[in-house]
């Protein structure tokens, strides 16, 4: 298996988060993907490589040129208020929630990143854009590899992409790395893709950037959104619009969800995908249904993972496999190259 590196992912390096009213230390943060990749190489699946760089206009292809550019400047912006910023994460604090505009961009940056932003827990940071660009070249990278006949990838980096939407960050995402490679396998000559997403957390930001559209299948097994974040999006009647009818399938699972209820919903993913008949796969590998992570519900243990992988191999699709969320760190490594494994192993 080919992985694509992002060497730059450090430089994303948040302070605090907020979290149930409170900042606390950053669970999403650089050592995450230090274990993958010590992992992956002490079990010598593969080759791990450094993405070439890839240009804006393919960014363009699923993010809105205004968004892209205030993720560009918005540290700099950061600091030209104030110098003294230089030492503090950038938060949001207000949004154009329903009844406000969100078509006329403010010329405070505030207010800006109220727009740009869902949420009040993902830390910009000097080298947010840096890193986020530098994983979007892996995810694209690890695409193209597939058409140029790699048979699996993987983009190891950080910071996860499948809340990122068209135009907004959050849930720790700022550039949807899935989406990316779902769009790039398009633009270079596949007609259908089907995407995976397996984190605990459902893929808002996915599922809404092809939710009309049929080329892409978009398929997600995560925590019941009544209850999970990102709460507004994720429901089982989330089928698709338009053209896209049909083409979105949410299995929503309750706290405390077995190993087995999990697998029960992977299997109707899997066949949902297969009857699909799509020409490669994406796989947002959140590894944070694990029965020890922070952040979860589920009872995943990590020989569970091994599994994941097997089944995943058996839809003998060309298959991208793109980092996301997962943050009991000290079995991160084990659990998210155990899919890797296990699909290899079962090739």
């Amino acid at each position: 298996m080919l992985a694509f590196y992002n060497e730059h992912h450090a430089q994303h390096a948040g302070r605090h988060e907020m979290f149930r009213g409170e900042l606390v230390p950053c669970f999403e943060k650089p050592e995450r993907a230090d274990m993958v990749a010590a992992e992956f190489s002490r079990r010598g699946l593969g080759r791990i490589v450094t993405p070439h760089g890839v240009p804006l206009v393919s960014l363009e292809r699923i993010h809105t040129p205004r968004y892209l550019h205030f993720l560009r400047n918005a540290w700099n912006e950061w600091v030209a208020l104030d110098p003294a910023n230089a030492g503090k994460d950038a938060f949001p604090s207000v949004w154009p929630v329903r009844t406000l505009r969100d078509d006329i961009e403010p010329a405070n940056f505030a207010a800006r990143m109220g727009l740009y932003s869902m949420d009040s827990g993902t830390p910009l940071t000097a080298g947010t854009w840096v890193a986020a660009k530098t994983g979007a070249d892996c995810a694209v990278n690890a695409a193209h590899a597939l058409r140029r006949g790699e048979r699996s990838t993987f983009a190891l980096t950080r910071p996860p992409g499948h809340h990122a939407g068209a135009d907004f960050f959050g849930g720790y995402c700022f550039l949807n790395n899935a989406a990316l490679a779902a769009q790039h396998l398009l633009d270079d000559g596949l007609e259908r893709v089907a995407i995976l997403d397996i984190d605990y957390h459902h893929g808002n930001g996915t599922q809404s950037i092809f939710y009309h559209r049929r080329d892409v299948l978009f398929t997600s097994i995560h925590g019941d959104p009544k209850v999970e974040y990102p709460f507004f999006l994720g429901h089982a009647d989330e089928t698709g619009t338009g053209a896209g009818l049909g083409f979105n399938m949410n299995l929503p699972l309750p706290h405390g969800a077995s190993a087995n209820d999990w697998f029960m919903a992977l299997e109707s993913a899997c066949v949902k995908i297969a009857s699909y008949a799509p020409q490669a796969l994406v796989v947002s590998l959140g590894v944070d249904i694990f029965s020890g992570d922070p952040l979860s519900k589920f009872a995943v243990a990590s020989s569970d993972f091994l599994r994941i992988g097997e089944r995943i191999s058996y839809l003998g699709l060309p298959t991208v496999f793109v980092m996301e969320g997962g943050y009991a760190v000290s079995e991160l490594g084990i659990n998210v190259v155990n899919v890797l494994e296990g699909f290899e192993t079962a090739a």
